[in-house]
């Protein structure tokens, strides 16, 4: 190593560093977005779930206020729900660093056309 080399590693190490943090900040973002998006297609999924149950008679209940319940206790929020005859259709929605994932989900007895 020569002497012009002297904190030549101190430097590259600044470099690492830097790229490491760039990284980190472009990953974690897109990483909670996917795990928003996920949470909110489940979240969609059991609501839909309990307003068709409710639509059936299954459970007691106004369909759309179970679904947003549910919704809620699934770390979503209802952003729709529509009932037609004993089909459920709900969106819900997640938050993640100020961008809004949402998902819709449909329930309904088996075989149902609708």
């Amino acid at each position: 190593m020569g002497v012009g080399d002297r904190g030549a590693a101190s430097v590259l190490a600044l470099g690492i560093v830097g790229a490491v943090v760039a990284l980190t900040a472009l990953v974690v973002p897109v990483t909670a977005s996917f795990v928003a998006s996920q949470r909110a297609a489940n979240a969609a999924d059991a609501a839909a779930l309990a307003a068709a149950d409710a639509v059936s008679g299954a459970v007691p209940g106004v369909p759309c206020e179970l679904a947003a319940a549910t919704a809620a206790r699934n770390g979503a929020s209802l952003a729709g729900c529509r009932t037609d005859g004993p089909v459920a259709s709900v969106t819900a929605t997640v938050s993640a660093f100020g961008i809004e994932q949402r998902a819709v989900a449909r329930a309904g007895p088996p075989g149902w056309v609708g």
